[in-house]
């Protein structure tokens, strides 16, 4: 807590960061409109906005279009979930993942995390539009943004290449090995945990249709075998009904906790990669300009020493944000897992306690028929 009031107060914005809250979405046809809610900084009341993802994307491209910010393409940027889709395809569903589970809510959360991220950056919360974006009643990004390289520069197919280029230092060399094994197990990690839960989900379905169709075995009458044989088939129906409720729990609980953590750091990871590409492609720059400056002809020897170094000063400064950025990833993606995982097993026992009590239950109530 006290970390978070020392972020507040070197904040330029004038809410609260860790206060903000996505807190539902609103569908008009094939529009959603999320609902922020901010806490304002002088303690004098809220801050009401709704914004479209048109919107999301406008603060992320002028995030990523600061021209007058030493050492930007160092940064490790807050990763914007993809786009949401009202009656998305399957591709795009195995795409959102468990962004696409439970009427939006996990989507409306990753939201969320990405606001505050972006609020909590030392770097980027000082971009006036992260202010605009929080507290104006306007809508900021209806209008067509241009798209620019720097956003998902590693898919550029003319610099792919780059991507094996040998690195000069130790520590972003192992750092780019150690990105690609992670990012691969993680995204393993999350689709076969994503698996695990829609087969709770399935589970909990059936259970729901097995005691509805209990229902229907159920016979009126005077005769005491039908009679005690619609009992039992009404208590099944309760217990299947609880088992249907138990099942659901579990899997919100998986979704909630480690299923989101999993799918917010296979996204981190995928940034963190984009960054380490983006200051290999200054590497090589670099590199091309000290090539220029050797072979220069001597009228041309000054201007060229004056790119190499303004390419070795900016490249210098994009390593020195880089390795705070890196440092600070890998701290935070430690406490974040280990967070959720300790609130994925309290909320799992919670779910086995209050399962476990009414299995009992149901249990009396079947030796009390027989």
């Amino acid at each position: 807590m006290m970390q978070e009031e020392a972020n507040e107060a070197t904040s330029v914005l004038s809410v609260y960061g860790h206060t903000i809250k996505v807190t539902e979405v609103l569908q008009d046809g094939d529009t959603l409109t999320f609902i922020i809610v901010s806490q304002k900084l002088s303690g004098t009341g809220e801050y009401h906005v709704d914004r479209t993802y048109e919107d999301f994307e406008w603060l992320q491209q002028h995030l990523y279009a600061q021209e007058d910010v030493p050492g930007l393409q160092g940064v490790i940027f807050p990763p914007l979930p993809v786009r949401p889709q009202v009656n998305a395809s399957a591709k795009v569903m195995k795409q959102l993942g468990f962004l696409g589970l439970g009427e939006w809510q996990p989507y409306c959360k990753a939201l969320e995390t990405f606001l505050r991220q972006v609020a909590a950056h030392s770097i980027l919360r000082k971009n006036k539009t992260v202010e605009v974006f929080l507290t104006s009643t306007d809508p900021p990004g209806r209008q067509k943004l241009r798209r620019n390289i720097f956003n998902r520069l590693s898919q550029a197919v003319e610099g792919l290449w780059k991507e094996g280029h040998k690195d000069v230092d130790e520590f972003f060399h192992t750092e780019r090995d150690h990105n690609l094994v992670l990012t691969g197990h993680t995204r393993t990690a999350a689709e076969k945990f994503l698996d695990v839960v829609l087969t709770e989900q399935k589970i909990a379905v059936a259970c729901g249709h097995f005691a509805a169709a209990l229902h229907i075995c159920v016979e009126n009458g005077e005769d005491p075998e039908k009679k005690a044989f619609s009992r039992v088939c009404v208590k099944l129906s309760e217990v299947f009904d609880s088992i249907k409720k138990n099942m659901t729990s579990i899997a919100v609980n998986d979704m909630n906790t480690l299923g989101l953590a999993l799918d917010l750091d296979s996204r981190y990871l995928e940034a963190e990669k984009e960054m380490l590409f983006r200051r290999t492609c200054k590497l090589v720059e670099l590199e091309n300009a000290r090539k220029n400056a050797e072979r220069a002809k001597p009228v041309k020897k000054n201007a060229m020493e004056e790119v190499k170094k303004a390419a070795e000063g900016e490249f210098e400064q994009i390593c020195k944000v880089a390795k705070q950025e890196i440092v600070q990833l890998n701290q935070e993606r430690v406490e974040m897992l280990q967070k959720n995982l300790i609130q994925w097993c309290e909320q799992q026992l919670q779910t086995a306690k209050e399962g476990a009590d009414a299995y009992n239950q149901h249990l009396q109530a079947f030796i009390a028929m027989a």
